[in-house]
């Protein structure tokens, strides 16, 4: 297991345009050859637009987009004729195949909090889809086979305990609060914007310090880390 810290997410975005954004992967001018991916995930970014901010028209292709909204109301629109507003608790997923474009905008009052994902998938091409899940359930966790992946969201009050999925790769982040991960006799303490990367995850549990929301991803060794 490795942890890696809020503070340590590489800045990016356009503060002055209203757009923050914390990259947890090499990403633009912050190139990391070690950092590139970790099994199917290239890309973990924490953002936050302003009201009125977004960003316009670009394109994606051969990646699987997920988002995950913490605070505030997303707009979406994309080439394939979708436009939806993706609310908390909500998850949304692009799947870009062989190129889509989309607009994603804060056009309410109040400022907006995400995180986006993006999967590489285990093969290029196909058509581009387009998927949003209304109030994800802790138990139910979202499959994301094209790549491999599937997401759990858990969201435990304080001095609860839940288990870590096991599997091949397992990527933990927190949206909120602070919790504790534990296996093989160690302990770690996480907070908001923290994540941890296990590889081989077997027997690992979550307590909540506080009131959390974790994202926590279960890949296979398919797609292997780098």
């Amino acid at each position: 297991m490795s942890i890696h810290r809020a503070g340590d997410r590489y800045p990016g975005g356009d503060p002055d345009a209203g757009i923050e954004t914390r990259h947890a992967f090499s990403f633009g001018p912050h190139y990391d050859p070690d950092n590139l991916r970790f099994g199917a995930l290239v890309a973990c970014n924490e953002e936050r637009l302003a009201p009125g901010a977004g960003f316009d028209e670009h394109p994606h292709s051969h990646t699987e987009i997920v988002t995950w909204v913490a605070e505030g109301e997303l707009t979406h629109r994309d080439s394939a004729g979708h436009a939806t507003l993706v609310r908390p608790g909500d998850v949304q997923h692009l799947r870009s195949a062989g190129g889509v474009r989309h607009v994603e905008r804060n056009d309410g009052a109040a400022p907006l909090v995400f995180v986006q994902m993006w999967l590489a998938p285990l093969e290029p091409g196909g058509d581009p889809s387009y998927t949003l899940v209304r109030g994800l359930a802790d138990a139910t966790p979202y499959a994301v086979p094209a790549a491999g992946a599937a997401l759990h969201v858990r969201r435990p009050d304080a001095g609860e305990r839940t288990a870590v999925p096991d599997g091949d790769f397992v990527y933990v982040h927190v949206v909120r609060g602070d919790v504790r991960l534990t296996g093989d006799g160690e302990a770690w303490e996480l907070s908001a914007g923290d994540a941890a990367r296990i590889t081989d995850a077997r027997g690992v549990r979550l307590t909540a310090a506080t009131a959390a929301e974790v994202l926590v991803w279960e890949m296979a060794r398919s797609t292997p880390a780098r």
